[in-house]
């Protein structure tokens, strides 16, 4: 019996081989690329801020009350003496009432103090009042000519409080802010709308203090619409905050567009392009994420075509500077060479990926 067993051992060892699954080949690991485009990245220190006016306003009724009426909506155009929103005139109309009230009985007080004066004089005259009586006549009728006065300001002030319920855009611009609506109960003072004025455009931007000293010699500066990126506006520097942000430590720049388009809208995203001396043509941007520390310096994953994939290949490269919209490089890679853009530091010399486009502007 022992040799059966043994051969049914053996006979079970062999079966049990034979069912061993085949191991699969690993299939490459995708890696996000970006191809360096043949134009180089404007060189120089890089900020991004946001298109506005150089004049805005806060409107603000000057009495207090409840809007009925908002007749214009955030982007709207106005023009000098346009009607923008309305509060309730029941009250301020009352008050401007009573005042012409006051201000007709006042009228009336006067023209009769008036008269008893005239006819005083004449009695004085024939001897049959004192002159003391006289004296009490025309004293009430300095105090009713004053009264006249008093009455005339308070009507006045009750028509320019009536015509205060009414919102008047004093400039010609753009709303940029709606902060009420109707039905609201809004006090004096309190702004309701914000208008940028007609006019210059600017760019309001965030310098870090290191950059101050150079951003005051700075003469001409480039800005870029990111609407339009290929196209380069002229600029100059217009405004340096005095005191940085308690916050970010940053000095609150304003750069004026010289002859904005006409395509410029306000709230645009832009970068201002401050000149770099000492930069030299060839310098390419490479988005942030491509580039990493090796052995003290900086390196990033060019990637070779191997078929349909790529190998990773570790290229030495020099930073020229970092900025908001990637890195500039000053040597190291070429345009038309595509580099690993996420992932850097898992990736290993000599691996075979997957190649996937990173999505625009990555």
């Amino acid at each position: 019996m022992k040799p059966a067993l043994s051969v049914l051992a053996v006979a079970a060892a062999l079966l049990s081989a034979c069912s061993r699954p085949q191991p699969v080949a690993e299939a490459p690991r995708p890696v996000m690329v970006h191809t360096l485009a043949p134009a180089p990245a404007p060189a120089g220190a890089l900020y991004f801020g946001e298109v506005r006016a150089r004049y805005e306003s806060d409107l603000a009724f000057r009495v207090a009350g409840k809007i009925v009426e908002r007749r214009v909506d955030v982007g709207a155009a106005v023009k000098p003496g346009q009607v923008l929103a309305r509060l309730d005139p029941a009250d301020a109309a009352l008050a401007l009432e009573a005042a012409r009230a006051q201000r007709a009985a006042a009228q009336n007080e006067f023209v009769f103090a008036k008269a008893e004066v005239e006819r005083y004089r004449d009695l004085v005259e024939k001897n049959f009042v004192s002159r003391s009586v006289l004296d009490a006549k025309e004293t009430a009728f300095r105090s009713a000519a004053a009264r006249v006065e008093q009455a005339r300001a308070q009507a006045g002030v009750a028509e320019h409080q009536a015509a205060y319920t009414r919102l008047v855009a004093d400039q010609a611009g753009v709303i940029t802010t709606v902060s009420a609506e109707v039905g609201q109960v809004v006090r004096e003072s309190v702004a309701v709308m914000k208008l940028a004025h007609d006019g210059e455009r600017e760019v309001s931007i965030a310098v870090p203090e290191v950059r101050i000293a150079a951003l005051r010699q700075a003469g001409p500066v480039g800005v870029r619409l990111a609407a339009e990126p290929d196209a380069t506006l002229a600029g100059r520097v217009r405004e340096i905050a005095p005191g940085a942000d308690p916050a970010t430590r940053t000095y609150a720049v304003r750069v004026t567009i010289i002859d904005p388009p006409a395509a410029l809208r306000l709230g645009m995203t832009a970068s201002v392009i401050l000149p770099d001396a000492g930069s030299h043509a060839g310098t390419l941007l490479v988005p942030a994420g491509a580039v990493f520390e090796h052995r003290g310096g900086s390196a990033v994953w060019i990637m070779q075509p191997d078929g349909p994939r790529v190998r990773a290949v570790l290229r030495q490269v020099e930073v020229r500077q970092f900025r908001e919209d990637g890195v500039l490089l000053s040597a190291g890679v070429k345009p038309g060479e595509t580099v690993a853009v996420a992932g850097v530091h898992k990736i290993v010399a000599g691996q075979l990926l997957q190649p996937v486009s990173a999505p625009s502007g990555g």
